[in-house]
């Protein structure tokens, strides 16, 4: 990797996440389950409750697509669907006692995957590193790609990249 690329704040960024997600691909397929589903599990631990609509919006997925993942939990026997007392037509998804043991490991490993990858790294500098991700985050997350500038940027760099690039010569037979 060139030495821009290796500084460069998005590219590393990007790579971080890559990493985390493999290990975090790692831990589910170990016990039989996604990484989705997984995430579900840490969500609904520290937000029980959760409607099946609440959890596809903070995840960025469909309703159905949630209600999959769940229905994959629900026959492990580690989520329940609750009936909301002041909705019928809710469910409220809710870990049973069966998640538990899957919920430590998760807690476990997440330590572990904290300490490798802050290691070296003082814990003031992680705290404004988390400040600054939180930041990021928010700005991110209110623009939108309907943005003119945003929706012509993959259209320019295209065509520069044409004018840049020479057309190949096809060869006479």
């Amino acid at each position: 990797m060139s030495a821009a690329l290796e500084d460069d704040f998005l590219t590393l960024l990007c790579d971080v996440a890559r990493h985390i997600r493999t290990y975090g691909d790692q831990l589910a397929e170990a016990h039989g389950i996604t990484r989705a589903q997984l995430i579900i599990l840490a969500r609904l631990e520290r937000q029980p409750d959760l409607s099946q609509n609440e959890l596809a919006a903070i995840a960025e997925v469909t309703p159905m697509t949630i209600a999959r993942l769940i229905d994959r939990l629900e026959t492990l026997g580690m989520v329940e669907r609750c009936s909301d007392p002041a909705d019928r037509r809710i469910w409220r998804l809710r870990l049973t006692p069966a998640a538990a043991p899957l919920l430590r490991e998760i807690k476990n490993f997440c330590a572990k995957l904290h300490n490798a990858a802050t290691k070296g790294i003082e814990p003031a500098v992680v705290k404004t590193m988390a400040a600054g991700l939180r930041r990021m985050k928010a700005n991110v997350s209110s623009r939108r790609v309907t943005e003119p500038n945003l929706q012509e940027l993959p259209v320019r760099a295209v065509e520069k990249i044409r004018r840049t690039v020479p057309t190949p010569r096809r060869r006479s037979a």
